[in-house]
């Protein structure tokens, strides 16, 4: 089923002279920016945005998988973090974060000759609360994942079809999404969010949020792999590791990791309304 979604993307990049691939290094953006660059070749290009809210070690490996495929990659500054509108974290946060990052894109890719700007949204993004989708839409973004119908699950198919090594590399939106609607967010709070994650994920576990609220962080693990990282790892260790960092408390939330679980404060008749008008876009 998915080779035919993969001939159908192709097909969207045939018809595209030149592209610009807004690229993470993310499973989704990696995969756009591998086909579009199997099709287009060195008319291809990947940018990454380097900010406070993307790990240094995120944005090493989205340098070292661009190398891998062979796509051009830039990496180039955004500045979210000087918008109030992002820092004070409000619930469309992520649209000042897609803003920034797009009306940086738009007029680089128009300066370079490039008619196309594309991100990795996939079918599955649609169908949570994800204003950023619109903030790119409103600049003539495109998102190719989505428009064929490539689920979440089928990226990963077919990157490991394609041979990507990474094709199981654990899903690792922005830092930001750490922080509860309404918590200030600065700089200060996003590196120590990604030094207990990065702490974490060197102790062997991937799938994982450091969530921090107020001095608090919760630590959210796969549910299968709570009992086995109780049982196995060096608490008080870990806690003093954490409290250096800047956290004063830490827990373990007992229902385990569940990607955009901040969400659920949100009522449901406004996410289903921002839906809508991203679907009509």
């Amino acid at each position: 089923m998915f080779e035919q979604k993969l001939e159908a993307l192709k097909g969207i990049f045939a018809q595209m002279d030149r592209a610009i691939i807004a690229y993470s290094g993310g499973i989704d953006s990696t995969l756009v920016a591998k086909v579009a660059y199997d099709v287009l070749s060195d008319r291809a290009l990947a940018i990454t945005a380097e900010s406070p809210s993307l790990l240094p070690e995120d944005l090493e490996d989205a340098k070292i998988q661009a190398l891998q495929i062979g796509i051009p990659h830039q990496v180039i500054q955004t500045h979210e973090m000087e918008n109030p509108n992002y820092t004070s974290n409000p619930i469309n946060r992520c649209y000042f974060c897609k803003s920034e990052l797009h009306d940086t894109l738009k007029p680089l890719a128009l300066s370079l000759g490039y008619p196309y700007v594309v991100d990795g949204v996939n079918a599955d993004d649609l169908k949570d609360y994800r204003p950023g989708i619109q903030a790119a839409k409103e600049r003539g973004a495109r998102s190719p994942l989505a428009e064929v119908g490539i689920t979440k699950m089928e990226v990963r198919e077919i990157s490991k079809f394609l041979g990507l090594p990474w094709w199981d590399k654990p899903a690792q939106p922005c830092l930001s999404s750490r922080f509860p609607y309404g918590e200030e967010i600065t700089i200060a709070k996003l590196q120590r969010v990604g030094r207990a994650e990065l702490y974490l994920r060197k102790l062997g576990w991937q799938n994982l949020r450091v969530r921090s609220t107020g001095d608090t962080a919760k630590i959210e693990l796969l549910p299968e792999q709570i009992k086995e990282f109780v049982l196995t790892t060096d608490l008080p260790q870990l806690v003093s590791a954490f409290q250096k960092f800047g956290f004063i408390y830490v827990t373990l939330d007992l229902e385990g990791y569940r990607s955009g679980k901040l969400n659920q404060v949100l009522n449901q008749d406004l996410m289903m309304s921002n839906m809508d008008r991203m679907l009509s876009i």
